[in-house]
């Protein structure tokens, strides 16, 4: 009997022992994450100026948007101001699932006034610092916040664990509302004013008029290390960014680690992010962070430098801040070396699966133009194009069209390559400026490796262009300054640990060749992210065909997809 009752205590130990195996190794399931975005109008105040802005949930900037690698995201948007709406969830792949990636008749109609919409999606094999914003009109100005992706549960990052992390988001400031502003440059062709402050997390910092209060502060702790998230959410400024007394450590990308380097001073383009380790080791004092823009073309813009306050624990508020030393405003050297130094990380657990071979050959010229406008201003109006073409924004959202075949709204007819070569970054051309206007895409085979080399332009002025690519990250393999040459350049191509970006800054002058896999079938925006140069037309769009396997093709639209 004794002996029996061994036995079943024995075997009943085995399968608690056997439970308790189970349920400790039992893979984590992926959480759900649901967030309400409540778009409504708020009166705030910046530079002894109060005005309505566009917000979300009454926040501005607005909130984070936190998951964890492997998580389904819910956003459900109500839109209760008086503009249309849309959100784009920047850098986020949106595999096979465009319908979730928001720019406003590219993957959808615009969420009407009174209506909502979920964006539905899956954070993929991604984790690191992205980025939300409305994704029509000019409206991002103040429509706009952080992602923050954690890796998988036990997945550790591959840098030193900070003690604290903080979200730091550059923007810009109007005091004028922004629509009427925008407007106002349309209807005379010519550009709007420029920013009357740059931001960091919605405040401009201390020397500005009237902004004492809002002034954004961070508290450290002598001998700790903090990762700072970094935004550029300006809608068309270049900025630097840095420390006083602080060196910076970056490790990450748009979202994608990298071979670390220390800095002084970081270059970010207007759709970029990047994560820093900053070790608070230098004698407890107040310190201000810095940014202001980097322009090396003869181009005006708000050049006024905003700031918040690194602050030691213990330190008393009467003390002043010391300043920091950034880079001059045109210091191209700095930039170009600056880029130069970011490298893929290229680990067996995050490796740069760079395309090797090239199945389609791209090469698009970005340039300023203008064309004839008899209700502007000189008769004229400036404009932008890729290849000569400026873009025009169909009535229909350009994903619903390609996937029910709506005829007439789209053309698959963008060219390779432009139309009639000429020496790109020669003395400057200022006549002869007129584009050609089109809804004209560029089809693209599923699987395919596509290399694309984006090439600056002497019309009118040479300036630095960020291009940002949905659906997609890409590998910068190459930039330079002057004219691309296809015999020589692609020799010095870093095809073993180049960049893996989401937006790529393209130099004055100068060009960048990026290569991505054409693995995700959908309609993918291509455009400038500085936003004036977007409105005028600096954008196109590829349509990846659907593969011939279960997992390669679209998914069918959700049933609440606003209506055209």
């Amino acid at each position: 009997m004794a002996a029996a009752l061994s036995q079943k205590f024995c075997w009943g130990s085995y399968f608690l022992f056997l439970c308790l195996i189970g349920f400790i190794f039992q893979p984590v399931e992926a959480a759900v994450k649901k967030y309400q975005f409540d778009i409504q109008v708020k009166n705030v105040s910046r530079l002894c100026h109060a005005k309505p802005i566009v917000t979300v949930n009454g926040r501005f900037p607005g909130p984070t948007v936190y998951a964890r690698e492997g998580d389904r995201v819910l956003v459900t948007v109500t839109n209760s101001a008086e503009y249309n709406m849309s959100i784009h969830w920047h850098g986020l792949k949106q595999f096979r699932n465009g319908w979730a990636d928001g720019p406003a008749y590219i993957t959808q109609c615009p969420i009407k006034t009174g209506h909502s919409y979920t964006y539905d999606f899956n954070v993929t094999g991604q984790r690191g610092t992205l980025w939300w914003h409305a994704h029509i009109f000019w409206l991002r100005a103040t429509v706009y916040g952080a992602i923050v992706i954690m890796p998988k549960p036990g997945t550790p990052f591959p840098f030193p664990q900070p003690h604290r992390e903080e979200n730091i988001i550059l923007g810009e400031w109007w005091n004028n509302d922004i629509q009427e502003i925008e407007k106002q440059g349309s209807k005379l062709g010519l550009p709007p004013n420029a920013s009357d402050a740059h931001t960091i997390n919605g405040k401009p910092g201390p020397l500005f008029p009237c902004s004492e209060k809002h002034t954004f502060s961070m508290d450290v702790e002598q001998g700790k290390t903090y990762l700072l998230r970094i935004i550029n959410a300006a809608l068309n400024d270049e900025l630097f960014f840095g420390i006083a007394g602080h060196n910076m450590t970056v490790v990450e990308i748009d979202a994608v680690y990298t071979k670390p380097f220390t800095t002084k001073a970081l270059l970010i383009a207007p759709g970029q992010t990047t994560n820093v380790l900053v070790q608070a080791t230098q004698s407890p004092n107040r310190y201000f962070m810095a940014a202001r823009p980097f322009m090396d073309a003869p181009l005006t813009v708000d050049n006024k430098t905003a700031t918040a306050i690194l602050q030691y624990n213990g330190i008393p508020n009467t003390v002043l801040p010391i300043v920091p030393q950034l880079p001059a405003p045109n210091d191209t050297a700095f930039a170009l070396s600056y880029n130069a130094k970011l490298r893929s990380l290229n680990s067996p657990q995050f490796p740069a699966n760079v395309p090797l071979r090239v199945d389609r050959h791209l090469f698009y010229t970005i340039g300023l133009g203008i064309n004839p406008c008899p209700t502007c201003l000189n008769g004229t109006r400036l404009t932008a194009s890729l290849n000569n073409i400026t873009f025009v924004m169909p009535q229909v959202g350009l994903l619903q069209a390609h996937y029910f075949n709506i005829k007439r709204v789209f053309r698959l007819d963008f060219p390779d390559n432009p139309p009639t070569p000429f020496n790109y970054t020669g003395a400057p051309l200022t006549a002869n400026l007129g584009t050609t206007l089109g809804t004209r895409l560029s089809k693209i085979n599923y699987n395919s490796s596509v290399q694309l080399v984006l090439q600056d332009t002497n019309l009118l002025t040479v300036e630095s262009h960020p291009f940002h690519l949905h659906g997609y990250n890409f590998f910068v393999v190459g930039t330079g300054i002057g004219n691309f040459d296809p015999k020589k350049d692609p020799a010095k191509f870093n095809l073993v640990d180049p960049p893996e970006r989401n937006t790529v800054g393209v130099p004055t002058g100068g060009w960048t060749a990026i290569r991505f896999r054409a693995d995700n079938p959908g309609v993918w925006f291509l455009h400038c992210h500085l936003e004036l140069h977007t409105g005028w037309g600096m954008k196109t769009a590829f349509v990846v065909e659907n593969g011939k396997g279960p997992d390669q093709s679209i998914l069918p639209p959700p049933k609440d997809l606003p209506p055209c």
